[in-house]
C-alpha cells in the first residue's frame, strides 16, 4: 500500500519504481480525498508513519519504509 500525494515529486518516483518492478500495489492519492476521507486514511497511516509524511510504503503489511528511498524498497521487494 502506497500513501502518496499527487504533486510530490518523490511518490512519482516511488510509483515508478513500483511499475517497473511490476509490482502488485495499491495507491492513495491522500490530497484528492474528501476532508473526511482525508482524517481517516491519515490516522490510519499515521499507526506506521507517525510522522504523517509522503510517500509511505507498507509492504506485506509489515514492512515500512517512508520517504523516496528507492534502493530499500528495491532491496524489500527483491528479497
Amino acid at each position: 500500500m502506497l500513501y502518496a500525494l499527487s504533486t510530490c515529486i518523490h511518490c512519482k518516483q516511488t510509483r515508478k519504481l513500483l511499475d517497473e518492478l511490476k509490482v502488485a500495489y495499491d495507491y492513495l492519492y491522500v490530497d484528492q480525498l474528501s476532508r473526511s476521507e482525508m482524517d481517516e486514511v491519515l490516522k490510519e497511516m499515521e499507526k506506521v508513519n507517525p510522522r504523517g509524511s509522503f510517500p509511505t510504503l507498507v509492504i506485506n503489511n509489515n514492512k515500512v519504509i517512508v520517504g523516496s528511498r528507492l534502493d530499500e524498497i528495491r532491496e524489500a521487494l527483491l528479497s
